[in-house]
C-alpha cells in the first residue's frame, strides 16, 4: 500500500483536561507542554512516513495552531464530544466517566474521518492515538506494506488498548471502538491483529511508567526538548534523540 493513499486521523481534547492519570507527578502546565509536544512529534512523525493527509480533531485553539503550522488539518470536535469525560454521570453506571470519554473520543474521530471521506473521497483511514513520541515513520510505512486489505489495528503496548486503528477500504466506516479493551473490541468486530515489531508505534503515553518507557527507546524533538525542560526523568537522559534515531532508524 502507498503511504499516500491513506489518511490519518487523530482526535485531542482540551489541553489543560489532559493526561490526568500523570497529575500525581506533573503540575498542570507541564502536562500540557508534555501533551503538546507528544501530539506534535506524532503528527511529524506520521507526516514524515508519506501518508496524504493528517486531520486534527480537538476544541483547542493552541493545538489547532499547532498542528497547522506542523501542516496538518484541523477539523473542530463536534459539541465538545472529546471532552466528554468531564459531564455528569447521573448516577447511571453506563455514563460513566471512562465510557463517556471513550464516546467522545470515538465520536471526534468518526467525525474526523467523515470530513476527510468528504474532501479527499474513498479514501483509506488510519485512526492514531496522539500520544506516541517515540513513533518513527519507519514503523508506519512498514506497517501499511504489511497490513491487509480490511480493517486492522495495531493494539498497544499492553496488548489490551489500540494505537492505530487502520480501514483500507474507501468505502469501509472507520467504525472506531477505542476505550477499555479496545483491542479485543476491535478484533471482535472483525479487524485482524497486526503483529509487527513497532515499538514506537505501540507505546501510547497514559502514565509515569510508559513516560519511562518512552524515554528509555528514544523521542522526537519536542517531546526530547519538554522533558529536558521540565526534568523527566531523573536525570534526563541526554541522548533521548540518538536513541530515537539509532533504535528506530528514522535518520532518513
Amino acid at each position: 500500500m502507498r503511504p499516500d493513499s491513506v489518511h490519518a486521523v487523530i482526535a485531542v481534547k482540551n489541553l489543560d483536561r489532559a493526561k490526568s492519570r500523570l497529575a500525581d507527578r506533573l503540575p498542570p502546565g507541564h502536562r500540557s507542554r508534555l501533551v503538546l509536544a507528544m501530539l506534535s512529534d506524532t503528527v511529524t512523525a506520521a507526516a514524515a512516513a508519506g501518508l496524504g493527509s493528517v486531520t486534527v480533531v480537538t476544541p483547542d485553539p493552541e493545538v489547532a495552531a499547532t498542528v497547522r503550522a506542523l501542516g496538518a488539518a484541523v477539523h473542530p470536535d463536534p459539541v465538545g464530544s472529546i471532552d466528554a469525560d468531564h459531564a455528569p454521570t447521573n448516577g447511571d453506571p453506563s455514563c460513566s466517566e471512562a465510557g463517556a470519554a471513550d464516546h467522545g473520543l470515538n465520536a471526534a474521530l468518526t467525525a474526523g474521518a467523515a470530513a476527510l471521506r468528504d474532501r479527499h473521497g474513498a479514501v483509506d483511514l488510519l485512526a492514531l492515538q496522539a500520544d506516541l513520541p517515540a513513533l518513527c515513520p519507519g514503523e508506519l510505512s512498514d506497517m501499511l506494506a504489511t497490513a491487509p486489505a480490511g480493517r486492522a489495528i495495531v493494539a498497544d503496548h499492553s496488548g489490551r488498548g489500540t494505537a492505530a486503528l487502520l480501514v483500507r477500504d474507501g468505502r469501509a466506516p472507520l467504525a472506531p471502538l477505542f476505550g477499555e479493551e479496545s483491542a479485543r473490541r476491535h478484533i471482535d468486530s472483525g479487524a485482524k491483529d497486526l503483529t509487527g515489531d513497532w515499538p514506537g508505534l505501540r507505546l501510547d503515553v497514559d502514565t509515569a511508567a510508559d513516560l519511562h518507557r518512552a524515554a528509555e527507546l528514544g523521542v522526537g524533538p519536542a517531546t526530547a526538548a519538554v522533558l529536558r525542560a521540565i526534568g523527566w526523568p531523573e536525570p534526563v537522559h541526554r541522548d533521548l534523540m540518538r536513541r530515537y534515531a539509532a533504535n528506530h532508524m528514522c535518520a532518513g
